[in-house]
């Protein structure tokens, strides 16, 4: 078996090759070809929680991934560690014949953007050039750099409850991407001089308003990953279409659950699953004035797309340590 590092991933694994194995995989989730549904167990200590997702590939080979993730938002602060943390452990489905075991930080940022990237390809207007990121951790660069693979990005606003955080961000992709990032405390101006806005938070209570949304905006909340996290008022999917990564995950831990409870929507309000409009089954955007919000609670479906290609990557350029598992 072999253990892969997060040095090994981000060797391995680039952004563009990221997103386009993401846009396959949702969309073959859509067409039903794969072998079982994605699945979700949360669990939930004093200081923040896990949560493992399980998802299959279809072979030859066939791939099943489980991942364990722990999410402790004050660990930065409090621990100097990472907020998330995590492996994901790869088996082949004819023989259950456990192939790797990977960190899962850097696919988990990557995976994440790349489903949103992929959302804006068929969700954000084709001149979409100014972007709002709400969050600056490791989430809100990897948005950065997804969306301006997908769409033609020349300005970022960047937004933090910690502004050396916004503006040390700001720098850096500045000086990365040669766009400019802006660090700035205004949500409301920022979002109405944009076209995309993404909210990559812990939150727990609403920081996006109904009131700001504008037509033509592209809306990603990709905080929201358990029933507790919240970052869109409710209203917010009620008067948007609404696009979700997984329809009962979503309406069960997402923005969508809040909007439900609210009695504001209901999972046949959804206009789409991204893998159906992907596989040509729904429509994406079809007017400049639409507003479309992405509710992305994360799947696995997106963490065993990924965890394959770097661990065929791996096999065929001889990364990683090799370890047997029984003697």
């Amino acid at each position: 078996m072999l253990l892969l590092t997060r040095d090994d991933v981000t060797v391995l694994l680039s952004l563009p090759d990221c997103i386009a194995a993401v846009e396959r995989v949702l969309g073959q989730h859509a067409q039903g070809s794969l072998p079982l549904e994605p699945g979700v167990l949360g669990a939930h200590v004093p200081n923040g929680g896990f949560h493992v997702k399980t998802a299959a590939l279809s072979g030859p080979p066939g791939y099943f991934a489980a991942k364990v993730n722990a999410n402790f938002p004050q660990n930065p602060v409090v621990a100097g560690l990472p907020t998330i943390q995590g492996i994901i452990a790869l088996f082949e489905t004819d023989t259950g014949r456990p192939l790797a075991l990977l960190d899962s930080i850097e696919i988990t940022a990557l995976r994440t953007a790349a489903a949103t990237a992929v959302a804006a390809r068929y969700l954000a207007r084709a001149e979409a050039a100014t972007l709002t990121i709400v969050g600056c951790g490791s989430q809100g660069r990897s948005h950065v750099r997804a969306l301006s693979y997908v769409r033609p990005i020349t300005r970022v606003f960047a937004l933090d409850l910690d502004p050396a955080r916004a503006h040390r961000f700001a720098k850096d992709l500045e000086a990365e991407l040669g766009i400019s990032v802006i660090p700035t405390a205004g949500l409301a101006a920022a979002v109405a001089a944009s076209d995309i806005c993404v909210t990559c938070t812990p939150a727990r209570t609403p920081i996006f308003p109904a009131a700001l949304l504008h037509p033509g905006l592209f809306l990603a909340a990709v905080g929201a990953d358990s029933p507790e996290k919240q970052e869109l008022e409710p209203a917010v999917l009620q008067q948007s279409r609404v696009v979700v990564d997984l329809l009962e995950q979503a309406a069960t831990l997402g923005d969508l659950h809040h909007a439900i409870v609210a009695g504001l929507a209901i999972a046949a309000d959804v206009h789409a699953t991204l893998g159906q409009i992907i596989a040509g089954q729904r429509p994406g955007r079809t007017a400049a004035a639409e507003i479309f919000v992405f509710d992305s609670t994360g799947t696995a479906l997106q963490d065993v797309a990924a965890a394959a290609l770097v661990y065929e990557r791996a096999q065929h350029t001889g990364r990683g340590v090799r370890v047997a598992m029984a003697r």
